[in-house]
């Protein structure tokens, strides 16, 4: 595995949105001085501001540490998929599908045990989401309604409608799902 370069990253997603240093700094309440270092390479940043440029950004965290190729073709063995396990969500983990870089959709898998849930907070994507439950049923909580989704069915959900996952039942649950970017 390669060193991963945090403040190329940190630039790179910057000036893909045409923020300036100035306008990032001011975003997260640092100093364009401190961004510039970082950026540089000079200091590494502190994970409270890794947690405010991701915000401020608006890019999950976790794609500050993945790593880059500059490949035409990219594979995700089943056996190197990284693993997101929400510290909150107990019985909840979700399975990153999508070869990086730079993709227009993620593809996950959220696979939730016997009677766990991802419903510490609802939350809504800056994207489109298409749901299959590939085994097992689950409660879907969106905005103030519930639904009950089989083996076998899928779902859209529109950009920034709050929902979360429950699965009610004694067996696993495992779910298969797109988000645009």
């Amino acid at each position: 595995m390669n060193e991963i370069n945090l403040g190329l990253k940190i630039k790179k997603f910057r000036t893909d949105q045409k923020l300036s240093l100035k306008e990032l700094a001011e975003m997260i309440n640092s100093t364009s001085a401190l961004l510039s270092q970082i950026e540089k390479g000079i200091t590494n940043p502190s994970i409270n501001t890794l947690k405010g440029l991701s915000k401020a950004l608006n890019i999950p965290l976790y794609k500050f540490f993945l790593e880059e190729t500059l490949k035409k073709v990219h594979i995700v063995r089943a056996q190197e998929r990284k693993v997101i396990k929400p510290s909150k969500s107990e019985g909840v983990s979700y399975e990153i599908l999508s070869p990086e870089p730079q993709t227009q959709v993620e593809f996950m898998i959220l696979n939730l045990e016997p009677y766990s849930s991802s419903k510490e907070k609802e939350i809504g994507h800056e994207g489109q989401e298409v749901a299959f439950v590939l085994e097992g049923e689950v409660k879907l909580h969106l905005d103030n309604e519930s639904y009950v989704l089989f083996q076998g069915d899928s779902i859209k959900i529109e950009k920034f409608v709050k929902h979360s996952w429950e699965n009610f039942t004694s067996k696993h649950t495992k779910i298969i799902f797109a988000v645009t970017i």
